[in-house]
């Protein structure tokens, strides 16, 4: 659960007028780790999210330009994993499976 900015800084100002950090959190019911992180950094953390998603457009005409490459190149070229273009090309429908009759001779 994510405390709000003046909540944080209600405990910290008790914690500056002399209240223990073992007095505060009975009296809140947090946990002293937290009062102890809160005291060393007082700004919540921020999280950064990368896109993950591979392009589905780029894809296509990465396929259409190189055929015959196998995942793990069209993975150097999106510098991303095997596994990252095995799911985008079963996204955009895009199998695996070459024609049977095109490798037979006739």
């Amino acid at each position: 659960m994510a405390y709000s900015k003046d909540y944080r800084q209600l405990i910290l100002n008790k914690l500056e007028e002399g209240y223990s950090i073992r007095q505060l959190a009975e009296e809140y019911q947090i946990s002293t780790n937290t009062i102890q992180r809160w005291k060393t950094f007082p700004e919540r953390k921020r999280r950064q999210f990368t896109p993950t998603k591979i392009d589905d457009d780029l894809l296509r005409a990465d396929v259409e330009a190189y055929p015959d490459d196998y995942q793990h190149e069209r993975a150097r070229r999106f510098n991303c994993t095997q596994r990252g273009i095995g799911i985008a090309l079963k996204r955009i429908c895009i199998t695996q499976k070459k024609e049977l009759n095109s490798s037979k001779s006739g």
